[in-house]
């Protein structure tokens, strides 16, 4: 039978079906955290717009509940639980689908799950990132030893950095580095990572931006095909922040443009943990939580 699986967290809602493989059909970005308030609720043009966007989604895939499973993250965790029942009640009433807030721990299982492998014995780090939480992942071989949940997102910079989606970015790197690195103060990393893998579609983003990804030589899960240094990783981001224009990366995402929107900021909080790891190599990813459902379902 045919299963829809959508992931939806602060920012973006990605849309897959799975029949015998996993296949993303659509995303949609809604920036949840503007107008946000825990005891509220999200606002009321993104509730709209939200609705709105299910609408479609229903009448475009005939969603229904026995096919539909949805996981909730990120923002949504810090609604009061009143503002969480309205919505599942919503759902249920209106689409006859279940709104499915999962928390932090459910989310690093199914992220372990996405990223279960052997890895050649070396140990990674798995990193994560959504609008307003970041999930670390650690593995050594094909056992994980370590997670960490980090209060901490593209949202945080995107609010703080108000110059960094001008044409040319007129926020530097190393100044939001800086704000990173204060509020990861209390954060402890090992430093002896072999590698990190960073998820969430970072592979298509790096290939679409042209950064120096070459073949991955660190093991091979025939999903992973590319790696590249930390030093190429700066230089690609100095490269997306002040020589490729918003317009520019708009453009290379037709479907989904405000996707764009995070790509600058969200490219600061992963190279700080680069750094703290002492990471040599990057392996960009797209696999994500729902990955790690339909591995869970094997």
């Amino acid at each position: 039978m045919v299963g829809y699986y959508i992931d939806l967290g602060s920012s973006t809602i990605k849309v897959y079906k799975y029949e015998n493989n996993l296949e993303l059909l659509e995303e949609h970005s809604i920036y949840f955290k503007n107008d946000f308030n825990e005891e509220l609720g999200i606002s009321e043009n993104n509730l709209k717009e939200l609705c709105n966007y299910f609408e479609e989604l229903k009448s475009k895939y005939d969603l229904k509940y026995y096919n539909t499973h949805i996981f909730v993250t990120g923002i949504f965790r810090n609604l009061i639980t009143a503002r969480k029942q309205e919505l599942v009640k919503l759902f249920n009433e209106k689409f006859d689908l279940h709104f499915n807030i999962i928390s932090h721990g459910i989310e690093n299982y199914y992220l372990g799950k996405a990223m279960a492998n052997n890895y050649n014995g070396k140990k990674v780090l798995i990193i994560n990132m959504g609008g307003k939480t970041t999930e670390l992942v650690t593995y050594i071989g094909d056992k994980i030893t370590d997670t960490k949940n980090l209060n901490l997102g593209v949202a945080d910079l995107l609010n703080n950095f108000s110059k960094v989606n001008n044409k040319y970015s007129e926020n530097t790197v190393e100044e939001m580095e800086n704000f990173v690195v204060e509020r990861l103060a209390n954060v402890k990393l090992d430093n002896d990572y072999d590698c990190a893998i960073f998820t969430g579609g970072e592979e298509r983003f790096e290939l679409l931006t042209g950064f120096n990804l070459v073949n991955n030589n660190l093991f091979n899960d025939n999903i992973h095909k590319y790696m590249l240094s930390l030093d190429d990783y700066i230089k690609g981001t100095k490269k997306v922040f002040y020589d490729i224009s918003m317009d520019e990366l708009y453009n290379l995402m037709p479907s989904n443009p405000k996707w764009m929107d995070g790509a600058r900021s969200g490219a600061i909080i992963p190279l700080v943990l680069f750094k703290m790891a002492n990471v040599k190599y990057i392996i960009p990813s797209d696999l994500n939580l729902i990955n790690g459902v339909i591995n869970d379902l094997k």
